[in-house]
Formats: structure tokens, sequence, C-alpha cells
């Protein structure tokens, strides 16, 4: 299966795209990892990522869906893959449509991840960083000692300043700005959109999904 992850942030998209990734034995991709290993490895559309991200510029869509293709063509994807972050305007659905197409692919579900914008702010503005391993924690203090980085040095804990609840809204405002076209193109062009509560423990979000999507 092919599936898509949207919703906005602070709604269990990484962690239960983790979780279904490993409940359908396929990758999660998702666009920050692959566009990071690109340009470690140097590949040539890596070094044209990095060019964009040393002048300053977003790294251009034709550019991250190539990567993308790349990602997709792999063994490592042959079964299927859980996209997360890949689409997030419409031009990024297009794309996507455009590669998968090429590749003779298709997508199977567009998962939706609904959450209350008070719930977001609560859940987001409780969340602290380590400065080192940038695992996120919740209900922990800035200044606290990460305490799980391993043989990694020692990191501390801080609030980063888009996880502040005014940060927050603008960033869910832009979230709505940009998604509610995408949720359009996808019903427009009849995909099958999956909308899931996103409020409850990791273990009720996951059933929900699992039940969503007709896994057993």
């Amino acid at each position: 299966m092919i599936i898509v992850l949207l919703g906005p942030p602070g709604a269990g998209k990484g962690t239960q795209g983790e979780r279904l990734a490993a409940r359908l034995d396929v990758p999660k991709i998702a666009t920050g990892d692959v566009l990071r290993a690109a340009v470690r490895d140097g590949t040539p559309l890596g070094l044209e990522a990095k060019a964009a991200m040393d002048r300053g510029d977003l790294v251009p869509d034709v550019v991250i869906m190539g990567i993308m293709k790349e990602a997709l063509a792999s063994p490592m994807a042959a079964k299927g893959a859980i996209l997360d972050g890949v689409v997030r305007t419409t031009p990024q659905a297009d794309g996507l449509a455009d590669t998968l197409a090429t590749l003779g692919r298709t997508l199977d579900a567009v998962l939706l991840f609904e959450v209350d914008e008070e719930e977001l702010v609560r859940r987001l503005s409780g969340r602290t960083t380590c400065d080192v391993c940038q695992r996120p924690f919740f209900g922990r203090e800035p200044g606290e000692a990460c305490g799980v980085d391993g043989d990694v040095p020692q990191g501390t804990l801080v609030r980063r300043k888009d996880d502040e609840p005014e940060a927050i809204r603008k960033r869910m405002q832009v979230y709505r700005d940009q998604t509610a076209p995408v949720i359009d193109w996808y019903s427009a062009r009849g995909a099958n959109m999956v909308r899931v509560d996103a409020i409850g423990s990791l273990e009720d979000v996951e059933a929900r999904v699992h039940a969503a999507l007709g896994l057993t």
C-alpha cells in the first residue's frame, strides 16, 4: 500500500506513520529524511537540493519529487510506503500523482489526522526537545537533562520558539491555508480519503487507523 499522511503539526502523523509502516512491513518515507540522505550521499538531485539550501532558497518541488521518485523506485518500497510530509500543497499533490503514474504505482489512501486546534496548542506548548538528539518530550520542563542520548553527549531540554502558543496558532493557520486545497484536490479526484480522530491514546488512534483502512 502507498498511503499519504496529512494532518496538522502535533497530530501524531509521525508516530502513527511509524506504527502503520511496521504493521504493513513497508518503510515510512519522510521528505526531510530522504532530502538529507540525498544531500549526504551527494546524489545529482542531492547536489541540486544543497545548492538551493546554500542560497537560502526552498528546495524546488521538482527536485523533491525527483528524490521521492528514487525512494519509491528503490527495492525497500517494493511493497509500498507511508509518505509523511510529502504532500503539503496542491503542486506537491500533483507532482506525487505524476511520479506514481511514471512508476506505474497507485495511491491507496490519504490518511487525514484530525485534531481540535485547542488540543494541538495544549500538546505542542507542553513539548520540549533535546538540543542534542532532537527527541521530543511531553510533561518535562526546559533545562532538564535529556537522559536518553546514550553515547551522544548529554543534551538539555529546550522549548522551541515555534512551540509557543501564538506561534502554534500561526502554524495552524498556514496548515489550513495550504492543506484545505490539498484535501479538495484529492476529493475532486476520487481519492480514498480516510479521516481519523487523532485525539486519544496512541493505541486508541492506532486502532482507528487500522479500522479505517480495513486492517485486522
